[in-house]
């Protein structure tokens, strides 16, 4: 039996992909080497509780056109997103709003917070992740919220990092913890789970398939190949290993009402080797007797780990450049492993349905 796509990969873009060809007319067969759907958007409720396995996903975007694609697919709830940064145990509202500021430094009056920022605030050009944060925000604030847990996540001083890495951070002088500068915010009433479950009914699926050990057959069966995966790993590392950041997750169910009282509390210290616990209840605010928190500590990339951030630095964007010159006809690359670039959930599902709706089977 042959296929017209084969969409490797169950996650949000493959998915995605591989509605809007279906609904087209198109056969298409899905598959992805771990044991379930949804990629890392994969949810499991336990005790009523939808647990985000993979990390916080907080649907969330400006376009009423891609806020209705996903409600077409799941009932969302209504939601924004408050974090809290612990540092030492001292509590502080992100993203940086003028409940921050006060905490920091027991003013709200903007002239007095610009006066305090201004009097450590980095004054040239920024280069790097540190010049910027400090030019923005000043060393108190930088020292507390920003450089340890930039730090952990990246396994790497921040003046080594690109500024772009924390370029979208919101900064406001007014009080506001809403953490997405969205109109639309959301989380899937059903779990994210039931949602790809809706996205792929009627279309074949092939679970803990793997792509690699039987892709001359794949190659044969199918006209085109949708390819969700990182890029090197495709071209056999031809021009060598892209760089990535990865995650553990380490789940733990308590038999109490609440743990902290938050979906998100960040770790800002070097103090905890975790980066943020997750309460997984707090996203729809659940009247349940337990509850499921998850750490989550930042890993070097291995084979055993699964590949999480791109590292844009100037080494890899060459290398990925080379890789784009030799991506063969038959495939059609989606997502952020593939296209080694970060997308949020809603840049996503547009460049999915954008490119679903290019003709690249002749009928």
């Amino acid at each position: 039996m042959g296929y017209d796509y084969l969409i490797v990969g169950a996650g949000l873009f493959g998915s995605v992909f591989a509605r809007e060809a279906t609904n087209k007319g198109y056969d298409c067969l899905v598959i992805d080497k771990r044991d379930h759907i949804g990629g890392n958007c994969y949810s499991e409720r336990i005790d009523g509780i939808d647990v985000h396995k993979y990390g916080p996903h907080i649907f969330h975007t400006n376009s009423k056109k891609i806020w209705d694609y996903v409600n077409q697919y799941s009932d969302f709830q209504q939601y924004q997103h408050n974090v809290i940064a612990n540092y030492h145990g001292e509590l502080y509202n992100l993203p940086f709003n003028l409940n921050t500021f006060y905490q920091i430094f027991n003013t709200c009056n903007k002239q007095e917070i610009i006066d305090r920022i201004e009097q450590t605030r980095f004054k040239g050009n920024p280069t790097n992740l540190e010049e910027y944060a400090l030019s923005l925000v000043g060393e108190e604030i930088y020292q507390k919220l920003i450089y340890g847990y930039t730090k952990k996540q990246w396994n790497t001083e921040p003046s080594k990092l690109p500024k772009s890495i924390i370029a979208r951070l919101p900064f406001r002088f007014r009080f506001d913890n809403n953490y997405y500068n969205a109109k639309y915010q959301g989380i899937p009433v059903n779990g994210y789970t039931k949602m790809f479950e809706n996205l792929l009914d009627g279309i074949d699926l092939s679970l803990e398939t793997d792509f690699f050990k039987q892709r001359s057959t794949f190659e044969k069966i199918s006209k085109k190949i949708v390819y969700t995966g990182p890029i090197d790993k495709l071209y056999g590392y031809q021009y060598g290993k892209l760089d990535y950041r990865s995650l553990e997750f380490k789940h733990y169910r308590l038999s109490q009402e609440s743990y902290q009282g938050c979906s998100q509390m960040n770790y800002t210290g070097l103090d905890k080797k975790y980066t943020r616990i997750i309460e997984h209840k707090w996203f729809r605010n659940l009247d349940t007797p337990n509850t499921v928190i998850t750490k989550e500590f930042p890993a070097e990339y291995k084979d055993t780990l699964d590949p999480f951030y791109p590292i844009n630095n100037d080494k890899n964007k060459q290398i990925i450049n080379l890789y784009k010159k030799i991506i063969s006809p038959q495939y059609i690359l989606g997502g952020r492993l593939a296209e080694y670039k970060y997308y949020d959930m809603d840049q996503v599902v547009a460049s999915s349905v954008d490119k679903s709706q290019k003709k690249f089977i002749i009928d």
